[in-house]
């Protein structure tokens, strides 16, 4: 990351406008944060949006959200993770929100049978990036309303996982500016821990309930 993107908060580009997207776009200007939002139509169809949230955010297409983030937010369905820009993204802290459900992504067999996770096949899809699992356990409108001050007895906690210490650094300041901590899972392939269907995922835990339940 450049030393100005250092010296201040990082840019936050979005793929995918949907609920996730919505509320961690909301949650970042609400603190500050720059972003520039994309979905899969036409960026004029963001417009309304993006003027309520005011002048730290503006609207662009997925390869202008890739280029502009420090950090990149994507929060697509699982199946569509094949179209993302992956050269505007090389080397980018990208955030993986995503989980796979079959009804709706279709059978992809290497997860149905456990041989790899959602987010290293995303991984895979962009080897120069580096993938941080996040934002996936929690349900879209509590992003907003679960957030409480650092210190709080029951304060929420994420679990996070990737293989870049720096980008864990990242991602983990975010998430703790937005008002939650931070419980780091280990490498990228652990995310398996808190996917759907496992007892961290839409679990409201504090870090130390997450921790021990984690032993």
């Amino acid at each position: 990351m450049e030393e100005k993107a250092m010296a201040q908060k990082p840019r936050i580009g979005l793929i995918g406008a949907g609920r996730v997207g919505s509320a961690v776009s909301t949650a970042a200007v609400e603190r500050g944060y720059e972003v520039l939002i994309s979905n899969s139509r036409e960026p004029e169809t963001l417009r309304k949006f993006v003027e309520e949230l005011g002048p730290l955010a503006r609207m662009g297409s997925p390869t202008e959200a890739a280029e502009f983030g420090d950090i990149v937010l994507i929060a697509v369905p699982f199946h569509a993770y094949q179209i993302l820009p992956v050269g505007p993204l090389a080397r980018k802290v990208i955030v993986d929100a995503n989980n796979y459900f079959t009804d709706r992504d279709g059978q992809f067999t290497q997860l149905v049978v456990g041989e790899i996770t959602s987010s290293e096949l995303i991984a895979a899809h962009m080897p120069e990036s580096k993938i941080v699992k996040a934002f996936n356990v929690i349900r879209a409108a509590e992003i907003l309303t679960d957030a409480l001050e650092t210190g709080h007895p029951h304060r929420r906690a994420l679990p996070i996982a990737g293989d870049d210490a720096e980008a864990k650094r990242i991602v983990a300041s975010v998430i703790g500016d937005f008002g939650f901590d931070v419980v780091d899972f280990g490498a990228l392939s652990l995310g398996r821990q808190f996917e759907p269907g496992t007892q961290f995922f839409d679990h409201r835990m504090t870090a130390e309930e997450m921790k021990l339940a984690r032993q």
